[in-house]
């Protein structure tokens, strides 16, 4: 695989789970960096900031920073800006998340122009998912920083945004645009923050559809990981066939021919 040149890692089921890192992700990243792959975490992860992030994986012992993240929360507020500029948005979501969302009006009262959906918790109780099924029916536009139907934790898959997302597109006779991952801009924005084109780049992720097959429709390497929510009745189910599929992303450096030293194999 001497063409990629660049490596886009999800990190909640890839990297670790329930913020503890999988066996052998620090060495595989560490060896990906000592070969000189170019690196994004690109993540759908809603609640906590890109500095909260890398602060959290760097005392793992992973060699980022934030400079290296990109999250679904700041690609919505590019988003918001560009095509809902001072659009008064009424956001749902489980974290806090605002320094990402720089240069967006939250409110909390009174009418929005905008619904921004996050990342699924207890927030999404009866009361806050039917004020915004109210906004929606009003004419307000609903904005999904993803639609991920669960997530792996320590505990089990617990349910996501995608699986209360669906019932309001469908009560509220509307579609939501949504901002990360799966969306083609989200991709489009890490090859641009890494500097290389789609056919130079590989994607590592444990959700099939929104991670794997939504890089490859992209034009860019899928590589399917056995970790994190993986199951395989869903892989057996999924719309497409992933390029490469790995135990774990402590596979990956073998995979693109890095060596224990860090350096490219011939």
């Amino acid at each position: 695989m001497e063409r990629i040149r660049a490596v886009l890692v999800d990190i909640d089921g890839v990297l670790t789970v329930s913020w503890k890192a999988l066996p052998g992700a620090v060495a595989a990243m560490e060896r990906l960096r000592g070969a000189g792959f170019r690196i994004a975490l690109v993540t759908n992860n809603t609640s906590r900031t890109r500095a909260a992030i890398a602060s959290r994986l760097a005392g793992l012992g992973f060699p980022v920073d934030a400079g290296d993240i990109l999250t679904a929360p700041a690609a919505t507020a590019a988003y918001l800006r560009e095509h809902f500029p001072g659009a008064r948005c009424l956001l749902l979501n489980s974290g806090d998340v605002q320094d990402d969302l720089e240069g967006i009006t939250l409110v909390e009262e009174g009418d929005a122009d905008v619904v921004v959906l996050g990342g699924a918790g207890t927030e999404f109780g009866y009361e806050a998912l039917n004020r915004v099924f109210r906004q929606l029916q009003g004419g307000a536009r609903l904005v999904s920083m993803h639609r991920n139907l669960y997530w792996r934790t320590e505990g089990g898959l617990d349910l996501d945004t995608g699986a209360f997302l669906e019932g309001l597109e469908k009560a509220a006779r509307t579609e939501a645009e949504v901002t990360g991952k799966p969306a083609p801009a989200f991709f489009e924005s890490a090859l641009a923050h890494l500097g290389v084109e789609a056919s130079e780049a590989l994607m590592v992720g444990d959700d099939i559809e929104s991670d794997v097959l939504a890089a490859q429709r992209s034009g860019i390497t899928g590589v399917l990981v056995k970790t994190g929510k993986y199951l395989p009745e869903t892989h057996r189910a999924a719309s497409g066939t992933p390029d490469h599929v790995l135990d774990s992303f402590a596979d990956l450096p073998a995979l693109l021919g890095a060596g224990d030293d860090g350096t490219p194999q011939d």
